[in-house]
């Protein structure tokens, strides 16, 4: 379906901004911008950051794969890159980013919190830790599908 440059021009200039934040944006923030992108189409810009920068996970990318989400091109960025951005939503998915993110001044923007446990801290065979990225991953995509029902 061909959409006229106008309502093409229109939808842009309506679309939300979202940032996810995590503490290194390695994992849990990439997993959930990687399905908010998947949920919300091209009807809002997604963002990730983190108030350090890890690099990105290769076991979130794998996990992430299996579900047929590729977040292999997404880049660990620092939360200061996205300050001249105004924020619809603020969602932060570890505490310890919720408790020490730098203020961003996105004046309309809704802050929310949820804490995913960080999988990339559990020890144990790798099949343990393959079992917590996949449980925190459907714990993400499950928040993030009702995050976007609950907001388009």
């Amino acid at each position: 379906m061909n959409v006229h440059p106008a309502v093409a021009a229109v939808n842009l200039f309506f679309m939300k901004n979202v940032l996810v934040l995590c503490t290194g944006n390695s994992c849990r923030s990439q997993m959930a911008q990687g399905y908010l992108e998947d949920f919300f189409k091209s009807r809002a810009n997604i963002y990730s950051a983190g108030i350090e920068t890890h690099g990105l996970n290769k076991k979130a990318v794998a996990i992430m794969k299996q579900d047929g989400i590729d977040i292999s091109k997404h880049t660990s960025n620092h939360v200061d890159e996205y300050k001249a951005i105004d924020f619809d939503f603020i969602i932060s998915v570890c505490d310890h980013a919720n408790e020490n993110c730098p203020f961003i001044p996105s004046k309309k923007a809704l802050r929310l919190h949820h804490n995913f446990t960080d999988p990339s801290k559990v020890e144990g065979s790798e099949e343990e830790i393959q079992e917590a990225f996949r449980s925190t991953r459907n714990q993400i995509k499950d928040w993030c599908e009702k995050f976007v029902n609950d907001n388009l």
